[in-house]
């Protein structure tokens, strides 16, 4: 009897190979990603992080005795204090709360416009990677006209005539963002349409958009969500940046760039008021990034079976 790599099989004889155990158990590829995802010990903490910065943005304000707009004239400029956790502002009101409603509109707004970026991109991008011709040619000289162009001035031009409040902002957010999206799908869409198990489809007789809903898009996914992850920092960021310039979101709404906007006239007095909401917005953007990085390792095809 000869044994090789007896975790696997073992050999009896000549010809009986029989399967004693297997190290490894089957997973799908989301559990194998998922598995890897909780490896990767930056990504997963990332990931509790942003999990956490999202609970106390729904539920934190809920369970305080103030609101975003509540003044207290005797507690202006407040340092941290039982009352006041954080402090407060230049007009007395809690920053505790206000982190926390500006962490529901600058999350919301990221979140959403990133995934109508994604979709647009993605259908926009699939149908000019599967059909080419006339189709893509036309599209892609617009994407190249638009890639030409600072997005962020874009951007600043529709909030100018859109003008102020979180549907403009969001859609201000759309009208460029999708490019990114677009050139990256329509560049897999052109690998995966040459192989074997799309071109069987196709000799099948399967209607394209079957192919299109079945075969292409799972074979994407993954890298779809990685790119997700990795685009709502930047619309956070733009997002912020757009309020605190002045072009974004309206008072009584206040969002980190707001509060970041509000505090930076006090900034050499009482500079908690810019440092507390710019904490807020740079460790989730970090966070978000190293969700990101570890979604792309972890979907990563050729890593499957390597660790």
């Amino acid at each position: 009897m000869a044994e090789l790599n007896k975790d696997m099989f073992v050999i009896r004889g000549k010809d009986t190979v029989r399967m004693e155990s297997i190290s490894r158990p089957s997973l799908s590829f989301w559990s194998d990603a998922w598995r890897r995802l909780r490896k990767n010990k930056s990504a997963f903490f990332a990931m509790c992080l942003v999990l956490l910065y999202t609970l106390l943005a729904i539920f934190a304000p809920m369970f305080s005795q103030y609101t975003q707009s509540q003044m207290d004239a005797n507690a202006r400029h407040a340092l941290f204090s039982a009352a006041h956790w954080l402090g407060t502002d230049s007009t007395g009101r809690d920053l505790w709360v206000r982190i926390w409603m500006g962490a529901r509109v600058s999350l919301s707004i990221g979140l959403i416009s990133a995934i109508l970026n994604m979709c647009v991109g993605a259908v926009i991008g699939g149908l000019c990677g599967y059909y080419g011709g006339k189709l893509d040619m036309i599209v892609m000289r617009i994407v190249d006209l638009l890639y030409g162009i600072p997005s962020l001035i874009i951007t600043i031009l529709v909030m100018m005539v859109l003008g102020k409040g979180i549907a403009p902002l969001i859609v201000a957010m759309c009208v460029v963002g999708w490019i990114g999206t677009c050139r990256f799908v329509r560049g897999e869409v052109y690998r995966l349409k040459e192989q074997e198990f799309v071109m069987a489809a196709k000799v099948m007789g399967i209607p394209d958009f079957i192919i299109i809903i079945r075969h292409i898009i799972p074979n994407i996914m993954g890298m779809l969500v990685t790119n997700l992850c990795m685009a709502i920092p930047g619309a956070i960021f733009q997002e912020a940046f757009l309020s605190y310039i002045g072009l974004g979101i309206v008072p009584p709404d206040c969002s980190w760039g707001v509060i970041c906007k509000e505090g930076i006239q006090f900034l050499r007095y009482y500079p908690h008021e810019v440092l507390i909401p710019a904490f807020f917005v740079c460790t989730t953007m970090l966070a978000l990034n190293l969700l990101g990085n570890g979604l792309r390792d972890a979907v990563d095809p050729k890593l499957r079976g390597t660790d």
